[in-house]
């Protein structure tokens, strides 16, 4: 019987573990570890890692006829029993060093930078923009990839086409855009608006680009509830804005500037978290995660 212990691991990123299989596979481990203000907490959310796995392969599935991604399997024998459920056999590949950022509302770090600049990425944007604005058509705002404790950071598209050449970075802008729209229409449908989403691509042997790592998860995305949805105030999250959402506030009584560690969470917390992923998931895809192995 294979065991996690039969592959080296390759890398372990916030949430993610990465393992060797072969010399055309790895296996794609996720942990029920949270992120949140670059730090890794202490305290996991129980089933976050089954939430992550099988939206990234619903959506993978989904967007087959879209954009070819780096999925094997999610159910295979060279995935160990220890982590059936919450990992995926996946295509090794070259991947692109940049976080591709689709956005079609105004939050988060693209607020920050319109409120500063009037544009995000130097994509210039209209004015009286404010909290959860949608704009007049999704941009693509690419991001830095950190290392671990370190903070993404907003780049320009000229700083991806230094960084990867102009055929390349045209390709990467288009791919997001696309699969953005796509899977925001989709959403539409289930009642639930993408505001945001990163995808991360990678290089096959032809050297064409290829969907890789997880695909728009509550830790990737921004979802929110279309029924609710009320421009100028801060949507209620399905991700772990409400983890970062309770670090900011008096009961947490933690500064992000403090130089120290987050608290742990308390169980109302990981409880309303917990329940917010799978809430994301039940509705994006129309199944229940009781469904998926565990």
């Amino acid at each position: 019987m294979t065991t996690l212990t039969d592959y080296p691991k390759l890398a372990e990123g916030k949430v993610r573990s990465l393992y060797a299989v072969d010399s055309e596979h790895l296996l794609f481990v996720a942990s029920d570890r949270v992120s949140a203000y670059d730090h890794v907490l202490d305290t996991p959310i129980p089933d976050k890692g089954r939430v992550l796995t099988a939206m990234s392969v619903f959506w993978f599935e989904l967007l087959a006829g879209e954009i070819s991604s780096h999925l094997v399997a999610w159910d295979d024998p060279r995935i160990p029993a220890e982590v059936r459920g919450r990992a995926l056999l996946v295509r090794r590949l070259e991947m692109v060093p940049v976080e591709c950022v689709a956005r079609g509302y105004l939050t988060g770090s693209g607020l920050a930078d319109y409120r500063a600049s009037g544009a995000v990425c130097g994509v210039a944007l209209p004015g009286g923009l404010g909290e959860a604005s949608r704009l007049p058509e999704p941009i693509f705002t690419p991001a830095t990839k950190a290392e671990i404790g370190a903070h993404d950071e907003n780049i320009s598209f000229d700083s991806v086409v230094r960084e990867v050449g102009a055929r390349r970075a045209e390709q990467l802008r288009e791919a997001t855009l696309r699969v953005y729209a796509r899977a925001a229409e989709y959403a539409a449908t289930r009642g639930i608006i993408l505001a945001d989403t990163k995808f991360e691509f990678g290089v096959d042997a032809a050297g064409d680009l290829v969907l890789a790592d997880e695909v728009l998860t509550p830790d990737s995305s921004r979802y929110w509830d279309a029924t609710a949805y009320q421009e100028g105030v801060p949507q209620e999250p399905f991700d772990k804005q409400y983890v970062r959402n309770w670090l900011v506030s008096p009961e947490s009584g933690w500064s992000r500037n403090a130089g120290t560690p987050p608290p742990p969470l308390p169980e109302h917390v990981v409880a309303a978290t917990r329940q917010r992923y799978i809430e994301a998931y039940e509705r994006v895809t129309g199944r229940s995660l009781d469904d998926w192995p565990a």
